[in-house]
């Protein structure tokens, strides 16, 4: 009796071993699920598309891909921010380029991030770190015509809408994400229209803004 119930306590730590081996090898093999396209068109009451609208998709659940940001650039090419609106995640890098052959002084009074770069010709030593979400509107003290928006968001997935009103953001993991939309000239310059979207394979949603005159 003793040997058979020593056999049998061997047989299932041999399976339990098994199982928890195969486990292991299926893990680590696994398919990740497939990513997702958002497909998004932004236009006015209207119906003529918005271009330069900034769109940002956060994960329901929270949970973020843990690499870096990634950086951007914003330029000073003949007397102007290049581009005019421009979104990254929060904690990025920007250069800020002077392209000109005259001294441009770039500044910042926005509570995201307040600073300036006395005035100067070529490319800072430094690029300018965004560590706070919001935005941020940059000028020139030099020459006031100069203005730049910069909306810094927490997620990495973002994009900004072309001429005809759309915007794509791809490789989004399959999910639900609440996706907002933005634009340097909504009459309500706080408000942040969202919707609900989950993404398997591709989806699409519009959105529309109220915008003021240029």
């Amino acid at each position: 009796m003793t040997i058979q119930r020593s056999f049998r306590t061997g047989l299932r730590r041999l399976l339990l071993a098994s199982t928890r081996f195969m486990l292991a090898v299926l893990a680590a093999h696994a398919v990740p699920a497939a990513a997702a396209t958002l497909q998004v068109h932004v236009a006015d009451a209207g119906g003529a598309p918005i271009q330069d609208a900034v769109i940002y998709a956060t994960p329901m659940d929270g949970h973020l891909p843990s690499r870096a940001p990634l950086g951007a650039e914003i330029a000073q090419r003949n007397k102007t921010f290049v581009p005019l609106v421009s979104v990254i995640q929060t904690g990025a890098a920007v250069k800020l380029p002077n392209l000109d052959d005259i001294a441009h002084d770039v500044y910042s009074l926005s509570a995201p991030k307040r600073f300036e770069l006395k005035l100067y010709r070529g490319v800072p030593a430094h690029p300018v770190v965004f560590d706070k979400p919001g935005l941020v509107v940059l000028g020139c003290n030099i020459h006031d015509m100069m203005v730049a928006y910069l909306l810094v968001v927490h997620t990495p997935y973002f994009a900004k809408t072309d001429a005809n009103g759309n915007a794509s953001l791809a490789d989004l993991p399959a999910d639900r994400y609440r996706v907002t939309a933005w634009h340097y000239r909504q009459s309500d310059a706080n408000a942040r229209p969202e919707q609900i979207v989950g993404t398997s394979g591709h989806a699409a949603t519009t959105f529309t803004l109220k915008l003021n005159a240029e």
